[in-house]
């Protein structure tokens, strides 16, 4: 596999080592460089590439700036981001705005080669799986969806439905707890992006922070669920529609 890409950076030497970095990965082709943000946006435009490699403070348009104008080509899956930076402050906002990695410099060619994997690595799983977009689930020819798709550091992760037990939201940041795993997986996402890649018909919000697996509730109230030995409250605004589940119950 051989990803098209394009490098972005205001330092001319920068910008030169990464362009010789590029032409000696055989898994790359480099397009173009680009000195400024402006005229890499309107290549892109015109002509999409896989790869972006892109600098973050930039005089005219920073980095996270294009990386934002280049949403509709992250949203189909044709395009991810490698930030590369001197200032490590910017990686969670990088990393909000889809990075597919993080490189601070000054950085090896080892260090960018890992990036590229992680890019390859990526693709691969795209092509693979048929996933068209990071917040979308995998569509999985069955009669139900038994896979989810997460990015935890940088990577997808494959995860069985039938083994989560409940998720919590903490802040910008999803917690995903699975069945005889002591640790959570954790995801930046918002809990509305995780809600609609569940089957709802086994999962259900209960609480502005809580989704349960309903298959997994071991014990139930008409106000509290008990799952993985966590005592859960449902709040009001999703009081209704617990009560219907726990009609069942009875």
């Amino acid at each position: 596999m051989i990803l098209s890409c394009i490098a972005v950076d205001d330092e001319p030497l920068a910008l030169k080592m990464m362009a010789s970095y590029i032409e000696q990965t055989p898994a790359l082709k480099l397009v173009s460089t680009f000195s400024n943000g402006i005229a890499a946006l309107k290549a892109i435009n015109e002509s999409p590439v896989d790869l972006l490699f892109l600098d973050i403070r930039m005089n005219d348009l920073s980095g996270i700036e294009l990386a934002k104008l280049l949403e509709p080509y992250k949203a189909d899956g044709n395009l991810r981001i490698i930030f590369t930076t001197a200032y490590d402050q910017y990686a969670l906002e990088g990393y909000k705005v889809e990075a597919l990695d993080y490189l601070l410099k000054p950085f090896s060619y080892d260090d960018f080669l890992k990036a590229v994997n992680k890019a390859v690595k990526y693709y691969e799983l795209i092509r693979k799986t048929g996933v068209d977009e990071v917040e979308k689930p995998v569509e999985i020819p069955s009669a139900e969806k038994s896979y989810i798709y997460v990015k935890v550091e940088y990577q997808l992760v494959r995860i069985a439905t039938e083994e989560i037990t409940y998720l919590e939201s903490d802040k910008d940041y999803i917690k995903i707890y699975i069945e005889n795993q002591p640790k959570p997986i954790v995801s930046l996402m918002s809990m509305k992006a995780i809600e609609e890649k569940l089957p709802k018909d086994k999962f259900m919000r209960i609480h502005r922070s809580f989704i349960v697996s309903l298959d997994k509730i071991k014990a139930a109230t008409k106000g509290t669920i008990e799952v993985a030995g966590k005592t859960i409250p449902v709040t009001d605004q999703y009081r209704e529609q617990f009560a219907a589940f726990f009609k069942s119950w009875q």
